[in-house]
């Protein structure tokens, strides 16, 4: 219906119903069916016309009754009054007496005709379409600022979902009813709910939720067949930015159950603002999301290095278009860690002031099979770039590295423990301020499983798990960038920093979750072991028991001891690896990588008698 045909009804209804209003109240006031009178028609003349002038004057013509409140019932309350006050006068004029008894009863119904006439349109839509339409059923839980504001306007009928039950912690408000609906219980009581009153949808509505709150939560709706999704941030529903269509679904960065980390900015923005800085490997997950964080500080130039063109173009492209408002020189460089000289080249000519060493080889299978390269770019690749940045004066240079640098089983490992020891060794002869910062697997990430996961359950499955019982650290990409910034801030020289990774997660769990995720059932897709492939632990560690250290420097970053450095050995290996077979290769990795320092005993001294 238009504007223009809409308006026209509402005219011929309101003209009807305020002759209605009057003759009626003619009639009920003087006890006759004989209402053609001279004051009458004059009074209904009258009110008529003010009715129109009025209800044009607060645009009750213009109001979308489907949302109606007390704002509108308001409105309608002040036209009746002006449009009875205004026969009131007339009769005073013409006929010079005010007939207070038919003013008075002609008000009451023609209030009660005009707000009933809109609100019964509303009624009528509340009550018997929603109870036909084909929506969905929908559990929100949460029965507090966001839940409300989420089943008002589901009510609305906005969207393809309808609100019949709450589900809410709070004692005080179950067995209550919030907007008609009913608070069935607490979190316990969602699976019950869910078979109760035939739910469909699920939907998560407390904004304010840390991550282990919301995984516990979720593990409950897991237990129902029910989709699951949450809300943004609640300022976002409240400022109209986000509307009950833009519901996200929940992810897997969502269950990890540990809070965001928050950063020292001030920190951070002493030793980067106005400072050049070179990220190495700055294409990959890693090193890109180091890249956002740190434009984010208003470097003078952001230098990144990386040996893939299409991911260093992209990146660039990326920030230019990101941080375009902001003087910050993107620098592009294309270079292999192992060439020795272009580091040094790219070192001389760009100075700067802190370098992030992000690039490396991270895929285990691979580099194990191909233990040279590993060598090559995270190992000699690791000094290059060290020495280079030392010799230009670079005031801080700090090396990602990984936890399966610890007692590592694998050549990735070992290659990455050996290169902190080469950082560790360079800081006792440099005034560049030389530390690692060691981490778990991050989702997301272009090794992480979770794409893997994603393409199996893409093509019906099965997901494949190396083994039941794995267990690994997980970190978002932007958390542990954050954290990896935070540490450089509190650099001192030598350190290994390590971030605090929460719980470990069994990779089992995880792809469990993934596949109710993506609104599938692990039968219908299914979990298939494959068994542990080469290099791989059962579990990762983060520090080695003689680099334990109890003090925690930072929320989430602690600090390991400096172990003994096998300097002589790296550089045998460097020397030779190219003449030694890949299974010579390994093993001298991981045995190295692994080696304890022996303490020679005192000899004791013997009495003779």
């Amino acid at each position: 219906m238009t504007y223009r045909q809409r308006l026209s009804l509402f005219i011929l209804v309101d003209s009807l119903i305020v002759l209605t209003a009057v003759f009626v109240s003619k009639m009920l006031t003087g006890s006759t069916i004989q209402v053609i009178t001279l004051p009458v028609v004059i009074s209904s003349i009258t009110m008529l016309i003010s009715h129109q002038i009025f209800s044009m004057k607060h645009k009750l013509y213009k109001k979308a009754w489907e949302y109606a409140s007390i704002g509108e019932l308001l409105i309608i309350f002040k036209v009746v009054s002006y449009s009875v006050l205004s026969g009131a006068m007339v009769q005073q004029v013409a006929l010079q007496e005010i007939q207070f008894r038919l003013l008075a009863v002609t008000w009451m119904l023609h209030l009660m005709l005009i707000g009933g006439s809109r609100f019964v349109w509303r009624v009528y839509r509340d009550t018997f379409i929603s109870m036909v339409d084909n929506r969905k059923r929908t559990l929100v839980v949460g029965a507090g600022a966001a839940g409300t504001m989420v089943a008002r306007q589901l009510l609305k009928n906005e969207g393809d979902l309808v609100p019949v039950a709450f589900i809410d912690d709070n004692i005080r408000k179950q067995k209550l009813d919030i907007l008609g609906i009913p608070v069935v219980g607490g979190v316990d009581r969602i699976e019950k709910a869910v078979a109760q009153y035939d739910i469909e949808h699920i939907i998560i509505a407390i904004p304010s939720l840390s991550k282990q709150e919301l995984n516990t939560i979720f593990q409950e709706c897991l237990k129902t067949k029910a989709k699951t999704q949450t809300l943004p941030m609640l300022e976002d529903l409240i400022t109209g930015k986000i509307s009950v269509n833009q519901f996200r679904d929940v992810q897997v960065e969502d269950l990890l159950g540990r809070d965001t980390v928050e950063i020292d900015m001030s920190s951070i923005s002493e030793y980067v603002t106005n400072k050049v800085v070179l990220v190495s490997g700055a294409g990959g997950s890693i090193g890109s999301e180091i890249s956002r964080q740190i434009s984010q500080f208003n470097p003078k130039q952001l230098i990144l290095l990386g040996h893939g063109e299409n991911s260093i173009y992209s990146i660039e492209m990326e920030l230019k278009e990101s941080f375009a408002g902001k003087r910050i020189e993107f620098i592009p460089v294309i270079a292999d860690l192992q060439d020795e000289k272009k580091m040094i080249q790219v070192m001389n000519e760009y100075t700067p002031d802190v370098v992030y060493h992000a690039a490396a080889h991270k895929h285990v299978p691979l580099m194990e099979r191909n233990p040279e390269e590993a060598v090559k770019n995270n190992l000699i690749g690791t000094t290059n770039i060290a020495k280079a940045a030392s010799w230009s004066g670079v005031k801080t240079f700090v090396m990602i590295s990984s936890d399966k640098a610890v007692n590592p089983t694998s050549v990735m490992g070992a290659t990455k423990r050996l290169s902190e020891m080469v950082i560790q060794s360079m800081d006792q002869t440099s005034s560049t301020r030389f530390v690692a910062v060691r981490f778990g697997n991050v989702l997301g990430s272009r090794g992480s499983v979770i794409p893997l996961f994603k393409k199996q359950i893409e093509k019906g499955g099965p997901v494949t798990v190396t083994h039941p019982d794995m267990v690994r650290y997980f970190m978002t990409i932007p958390e542990a960038s954050r954290l990896v910034i935070q540490a450089g801030a509190l650099a001192q020289g030598g350190e290994i920093f390590v971030l605090d990774m929460g719980e470990p997660v069994k990779i089992v769990d995880l792809a469990k979750n993934l596949i109710k995720l993506s609104g599938h059932s692990i039968e219908e897709v299914g979990l298939k072991f494959t068994g542990m492939r080469p290099g791989e632990k059962l579990y990762e560690e983060l520090l080695k028991d003689e680099e334990i250290h109890e003090q925690q420097i930072y929320p989430n970053i602690y600090i390991g001891k400096t172990a003994h450095l096998y300097l002589e050995e790296i550089d045998e290996i460097i020397e030779t690896f190219n003449d030694m077979d890949r299974v010579a290769l390994r093993e001298k990795l991981v045995s190295l990588a692994n080696t304890k320092e022996i303490i020679e005993p005192k000899p004791v001294m013997s009495i003779s008698s």
